[in-house]
């Protein structure tokens, strides 16, 4: 094992700097600005509002429509094709799975409730940054939910379990890299996403994901934060 010392110096157990507000697109029913190191998610929730076309609609319960898009520049590598992609899709996909399960559109027959996502700026674990940012936006929206979802990446770099890989950990050629993007139920522990990219062994898995929950814990809180202080603020 070669990989003894993070790149930007922090713990393997430690996530980039977080920060995170409520309410920062005004036009928006609900919004919410996430950073986790240089990866910046903003998330704007329209809805609910009546479906259409008339056949997409659910006349049991409200549907959720997650979009999740890079902008053309957010990247220090090749500049990102504007419009959908092939990943775009599969990450909106995954991001509408992850929130399903906290999300309680029972009251909202025929209707759907929208949650754009963009990135004007990225550095590794962009779905988990809007994750964060999108379960933020739907408390802001006020729409009914059981909890808040947490989301972070971990994996392993040179055999070394870590949680929060940066671009740098994801591109090192010196060994195997696995990059494991995870998000859980905060009072429950469930977990809402588990995604692999790379090859890791049963017990390092088992170890990177208990790690992964307990970095959640911590971004779970800086979420609530983010709504006390839009929210304290206007009822002081």
């Amino acid at each position: 094992m070669s990989y003894k010392k993070r790149f930007d110096g922090r713990k393997f157990d430690e996530t980039r700097a977080i920060e995170a507000k409520a309410g920062v697109i005004p036009r928006a029913d609900g919004s919410a600005y996430f950073r986790i190191g240089k990866t910046i998610a903003y998330a704007a929730v329209y809805g609910p509002r009546n479906l259409y076309p008339k056949f997409l609609q659910d006349p049991g319960k409200g549907i959720l429509r997650c979009r999740y898009n890079m902008m053309p520049f957010s990247g220090a590598g090749e500049r990102v094709r504007p419009g959908g992609s092939r990943r775009s899709k599969e990450i909106s996909m995954v991001t509408e799975k992850a929130l399903l399960p906290v999300v309680d559109l029972s009251e909202f027959q025929n209707s759907v409730v929208d949650i754009f996502i963009e990135l004007p700026q990225t550095d590794a674990g962009t779905r988990c940054a809007g994750i964060c940012a999108a379960s933020i936006a739907l408390a802001d929206a006020g729409i009914p939910m059981k909890d808040m979802v947490a989301a972070v990446s971990v994996g392993i770099v040179d055999d070394q379990v870590l949680v929060d890989l940066d671009y740098e950990e994801e591109a090192y050629e010196a060994g195997p890299v696995a990059d494991i993007p995870v998000a859980f139920i905060n009072r429950t522990g469930e977990v809402t996403l588990l995604q692999m990219d790379g090859e890791i062994s049963k017990d390092n898995l088992k170890k990177a994901i208990e790690m992964g929950r307990k970095a959640c814990l911590k971004i779970n809180d800086i979420q609530k934060k983010a709504l006390k202080d839009k929210y304290g603020e206007q009822n002081e």
